[in-house]
């Protein structure tokens, strides 16, 4: 009897095996595409949190410079009030690597209209005011 249950080996049929890997590949096809705009989604999110700190750098910039309203600012003037190492402060782009280019003071920046294309199918008008 003993050696009858050795000579029977435990294992995983290939039709058994294929299954299992058919329903692993049928949830992935379902949750990348939500994966893939949820990242998009807080790429554009990040990018409105960075118009506003532009906004706030631009301010303070001429607060501290006496620069009267509609006056421009160029990217190395608002770069410094931006906290050092980010990719905003070295580069002044945005994730897209497009440049938000220079401001002007008491008005908001806005949003480049080729990150805006890109960005289009998870985000409408209204997600980007008041920075349209």
């Amino acid at each position: 009897m003993l050696n009858k249950l050795n000579k029977r080996r435990g294992g995983f049929t290939l039709v058994e095996i294929m299954i299992v890997v058919a329903i692993i590949a049928l949830l992935a096809a379902i949750a990348v595409p939500g994966f893939l705009r949820a990242r998009k989604r807080s790429q554009a999110s990040r990018i409105i949190n960075d118009l506003r700190l532009i906004d706030s750098a631009v301010d303070q910039y001429a607060i501290e410079n006496n620069k009267a309203s509609g006056q421009a600012v160029a990217i190395i003037d608002w770069t410094k009030y931006l906290k050092a190492g980010t990719n905003l402060y070295l580069t002044g782009n945005d994730l897209m690597g497009n440049a938000y280019g220079a401001q002007t003071v008491d008005s908001l920046p806005h949003v480049n209209s080729t990150t805006k294309t890109s960005l289009s199918d998870v985000t409408d008008n209204t997600f980007w005011s008041p920075y349209n």
